[in-house]
């Protein structure tokens, strides 16, 4: 029986590093492209990446950029994948705002060179097309919680160009035929998370000031509300996906709601620090038993237009897909203060 073979465009980053992993066990072919500008994920198993040298090799890397037409054209058309995941993107909301022209060159336009790609070398019949989209599409949200059928209402670059990614893609099925499917997925973290996102940013910063190796840490809306599950659940879902008969889009989350605050309060907790919270907005402050201020709001942190409030309803991936969650937030916050804490051993 022939193995099936699937390109990712991401495969550096975290969920790219566990869909690889995902798609390994299962026996596939991958195909990972990455920028070779881009680092590779410090907490990817590089197992996987030194497969590449073996004669017999199950991993192979490409050296591409989704911002790039000839890149990507030219790598489908030499691997011609059973399927395609999109996972490449400029994946910081709040820097889309500085960066807006670049955001829609990646995170909208790839999406149009992948399908647009798919379409030209003939590879409808063959090739199933997975785009990475972002609950972020919801924005000013006009119901809670969002399912598929939820107005969209982006409030950032980033959101523009996800909905754009997923209007094309969703273009090209019904134009063409494509088998393209979009996950609208929410938040997902793990140890695999850059260091610059929120829950990677509380845990890296709170373990530090624990063990003296940072006074404080700054943060920007502390209210906002989000769902959070774990990135190697989500990427299940990525794969479930492609293997329906029939493309179709469809919301991955947890169905629970927590704050920035109730984050960072949670992750005190593990770590047997006790936070005491004074003032409102962006003068609350965070403080420790001694009453030194160790977490502060700081307008750089804010967004010019800022999502207060995502909370998924994930009923139709449970039913079809036979999915859900099996990473609860305490386990995934374990999880992540193991992996800083072998950082900072490492560090040492």
């Amino acid at each position: 029986m022939k193995r099936k073979s699937a390109l990712i465009f991401g495969a550096s980053g975290q969920d790219g590093s566990y869909l690889a992993e995902l798609l390994l066990k299962k026996k596939y072919i991958v195909h990972g492209v990455k920028r070779r500008a881009s680092n590779l994920n410090v907490s990817i198993n590089n197992d996987i990446y030194q497969n590449r040298y073996k004669k017999n090799k199950n991993f192979i890397v490409h050296y591409g950029d989704i911002s790039d037409s000839a890149s990507v054209y030219k790598i489908i058309d030499k691997t011609k994948p059973d399927e395609i995941y999109n996972l490449a993107a400029q994946s910081h909301v709040a820097f889309s705002f500085e960066v807006p022209e670049y955001t829609a060159n990646a995170n909208a336009l790839g999406a149009l060179r992948i399908v647009e790609s798919i379409k030209l070398h003939n590879l409808i019949k063959k090739t199933k097309f997975y785009q990475a989209g972002s609950s972020e599409i919801f924005g000013r949200v006009q119901d809670s919680p969002q399912n598929e059928n939820t107005p969209f209402y982006p409030l950032s670059p980033y959101a523009v160009a996800k909905l754009y990614a997923h209007w094309i893609t969703k273009n090209y099925r019904e134009t063409y035929g494509i088998f393209g499917s979009n996950g609208i997925l929410f938040n997902h973290e793990s140890p695999r998370r850059g260091v610059t996102f929120v829950t990677r940013k509380i845990i890296s910063g709170l373990c530090k000031i624990k063990e003296k190796k940072q006074k404080k840490l700054y943060l920007g809306n502390l209210n906002s509300k989000r769902d959070w599950g774990h990135a190697r659940d989500y990427c299940f879902a990525m794969w479930k996906i492609l293997q329906q008969k029939k493309p179709d889009d469809f919301v991955i989350a947890t169905g629970i709601q927590y704050s920035i605050k109730q984050f960072i309060n949670k992750v005190a907790k593990k770590l047997n620090m006790k936070i005491y919270w004074k003032g409102k907005g962006i003068k609350e402050k965070g403080y420790d038993k001694n009453g030194n201020i160790i977490i502060e709001c700081h307008k750089n942190y804010f967004r010019p237009l800022d999502v207060n409030t995502l909370l998924g309803d994930s009923k139709k991936a449970r039913k079809l897909l036979k999915w859900k969650p099996k990473t609860h937030i305490d386990s995934l916050i374990d999880e992540m203060i193991r992996a800083e804490y072998k950082y900072l051993n490492e560090d040492k």
